[in-house]
């Protein structure tokens, strides 16, 4: 019989925020597999590195961090490929994954390709958005209502926070705005929450729930960002108060 392939969320980045059974399911692994970016060590591995057992076979993904998508498209292809033979050889393999698998999650691109032929299951994981909220102390929705998450490099190809096109209504009415993926994109995105009237209402968090934990007002945040950051603005608190 193949084996299942356990898609596993181990959360924001502090170790004691994986779930019971994530953990679980890494100790008890035969075959792990995680993603790295450039070569370089694995965020995914070092949240979990405690559970990871002697032994345990390692299947490293290196995908680029290109606005090229072929790349790592094809780091997830040869990825593909290294867990189908373990799976065919009969053996269970856990797929690390920051975050929550299936929120902007690297493990759905493996999922695509291999849910057809294999028993998949999917570990959720303590999502970033929640992570920074409880960070910076902010509430993000109570009752009915709205929160809208963008990722920084969509809103800035959009060129404005509330553009003049369809979307502009359901991100007026939004009662919580969440602009991930900063990076690169972070000056664009100041820029225009500035232009929105909306820099006194948002918080930037950076590295949530790791050790290098930022959490200041926009105003007062650095001039550059990192990917692993985020703006939430809830227009109806003051979160400063």
């Amino acid at each position: 019989m193949s084996g299942t392939l356990y898609g596993i969320g181990l959360g924001p980045g502090d170790p004691e925020l994986m779930t019971l059974k994530a953990a679980r399911l890494i100790a008890g692994a035969d075959v792990i597999a995680y993603p790295t970016l450039a070569g370089g060590t694995s965020f995914a591995r070092a949240i979990a590195a405690d559970h990871i057992t002697a032994g345990t076979t390692e299947i490293v993904m290196d995908v680029p961090m290109t606005v090229d998508r072929a790349p790592a498209q094809a780091a997830y292809d040869t990825g593909a490929t290294a867990i189908r033979a373990e799976l065919d050889a009969g053996r269970d393999v856990v797929v690390l994954c920051e975050g929550d698998p299936f929120f902007y999650g690297s493990f759905m691109y493996l999922f695509a390709r291999l849910k057809s032929d294999y028993a998949v299951e999917v570990v959720p994981g303590v999502t970033s958005v929640t992570t920074c909220a409880a960070a910076a102390g902010l509430p993000m929705a109570a009752r009915n209502e709205v929160v809208t998450i963008i990722p920084a490099p969509q809103l800035v190809a959009q060129g404005a926070l509330v553009p003049d096109e369809s979307p502009t209504k359901v991100r007026q009415e939004a009662d919580t705005l969440v602009i991930m993926k900063l990076g690169r994109h972070f000056d664009a995105v100041r820029t225009m929450i500035s232009d929105a009237g909306l820099t006194e209402k948002a918080v930037y968090i950076e590295r949530a729930s790791t050790p290098d934990e930022v959490v200041l007002p926009l105003a007062e945040a650095p001039a550059k960002a990192p990917y692993f950051s985020m703006i939430l603005i809830v227009k109806g608190a003051d979160p400063w108060l």
